[in-house]
């Protein structure tokens, strides 16, 4: 019964999604998402010869850059910045070819300049200093507060909480999964497919995985790294590895359908990463977590129209509407999931959940009380900072970048691509 209603979903959504849009979700079989979404306030004027350039390392085909250039349509409906004063540049590799983009946008007038990737910000940086007049502005980078540049800043998000969450959606369905005898409770073991051996990807899993602990304590986890950001066939070869080692539920930070695409073919539960694969994935995808740009475009713009100092560092977090779950697939998902979500916003919002508590995990078998990571990122990977404060590991505190890169126990890595 239950497969004959997620196909009849399935059937209306072909039908209706385009007319629907994402305020009918409930027709998708789908709830509303468990995080209340957060208007963008536009309190300002924007001049007319106002221009912001967007450097993207892929396209929309991939799902990490998709979720930039859904922000940026975004922020233009938002703003009512005309089409001219917005310019996208796609598939800009990380080496030179940004660093030629960024000095066209800036040629071409743009008083902002965003770029996405963590390997576009030396060619960032190098335009900075060439355009001191245009500020850069760019996404996952570590070196803005070291830099000094009055017009380089990095930004991120606090995704290792919407991370949380997602791994909390996971453990639910473990545990439904051991109270139907799918399972035993040591057969919970989930599977990672991870881009890179990067601080960013570890706190992102590991994240994930003390969501899912939080709910079911005798949950374990395997990490399958590709060496991409963006490769469909070794994503996909990477999940059906997992699978195949027991894996009984899967995620991701990895940006193609590859993995999501592996585990609708073999029936495998799947929390999927940057927007929901529901229309590709009906009877495995369960939730999905992202970081929403579009405070980040309003948050910058408002400043340079206002003539205010852009942060060197900012982190968005819930209540900025930077953190993002999509709906829950009802069909999937572990009854009561979404009250539970939503019960564990209100503690992550109100303080009383931490995220890297230090008394929810062990590294070698014992708790964490002091680490000194590398904050001040020169390429040496020397630690400098002291995150570790009144028992919680204080992520992207220090700076906006992710910095935790620890090897907490019940994570196994299977490889170590970099």
């Amino acid at each position: 019964m239950k497969k004959l209603l997620a196909l009849l979903l399935t059937v209306v959504m072909l039908f209706s999604f385009a007319a629907c849009g994402e305020n009918s979700s409930e027709l998708l079989g789908m709830s509303d998402a468990p995080i209340d979404a957060v208007e963008v306030k536009v309190d300002y004027e924007i001049p007319d010869d106002f221009k912001i350039g967007f450097i993207c390392l892929h396209d929309e085909n991939s799902t990490y850059d998709l979720n930039f250039l859904n922000a940026v349509d975004a922020i233009q409906k938002a703003t009512g910045l005309k089409d001219e004063q917005v310019i996208v540049k796609t598939t800009i590799g990380e080496d030179d070819t940004c660093y030629n983009t960024a000095k066209d946008l800036a040629t071409q007038g743009c008083d902002i300049i965003f770029a996405n990737s963590f390997g576009h910000e030396a060619f960032m940086i190098k335009a900075a200093k060439e355009f001191p007049e245009v500020e850069f502005c760019h996404a996952t980078g570590t070196k803005a507060h070291t830099e000094g540049l009055a017009n380089y800043h990095n930004a991120f998000a606090s995704i290792y909480e919407g991370r949380y969450l997602a791994g909390v959606a996971a453990g639910m369905k473990l545990n439904e999964m051991i109270e139907e005898g799918k399972i035993t409770a040591e057969q919970a073991k989930m599977g990672y497919v991870g881009a890179f051996t990067y601080a960013e990807v570890i706190s992102g899993y590991t994240s994930f995985y003390l969501g899912a602990k939080s709910v079911c304590p005798t949950v374990t986890m395997d990490v399958q790294f590709t060496g991409s950001w963006y490769d469909p066939t070794e994503e996909k070869n990477a999940a059906e590895a997992l699978i195949a080692k027991k894996c009984v539920l899967i995620s991701q930070h990895a940006d193609s359908m590859g993995a999501p695409g592996a585990c609708e073919a073999a029936l495998v539960p799947n929390v999927s990463y940057n927007g929901a694969t529901y229309e590709s994935c009906p009877e495995t995808f369960i939730v999905s977590s992202k970081i929403d740009w579009t405070p980040y475009y309003n948050y910058i713009i408002k400043c340079v129209v206002k003539g205010e100092k852009i942060a060197a560092d900012w982190c968005g977090g819930i209540a900025e509407g930077s953190v993002v779950l999509t709906g829950v697939n009802q069909d999937v998902a572990a009854e009561g999931t979404v009250a539970k979500i939503k019960e564990v916003v209100k503690g992550l919002t109100d303080g009383t959940i931490k995220v890297f508590d230090t008394k929810t995990f062990t590294v070698e078998g014992k708790e964490l009380t002091s680490y000194v990571a590398d904050v001040d990122d020169k390429g040496d990977y020397v630690p400098d900072t002291e995150v570790v404060e009144n028992g919680v590991f204080n992520e992207s505190v220090k700076r906006s970048a992710p910095y935790f890169d620890l090897k907490v126990d019940g994570i196994t890595r299977l490889n170590e691509k970099f």
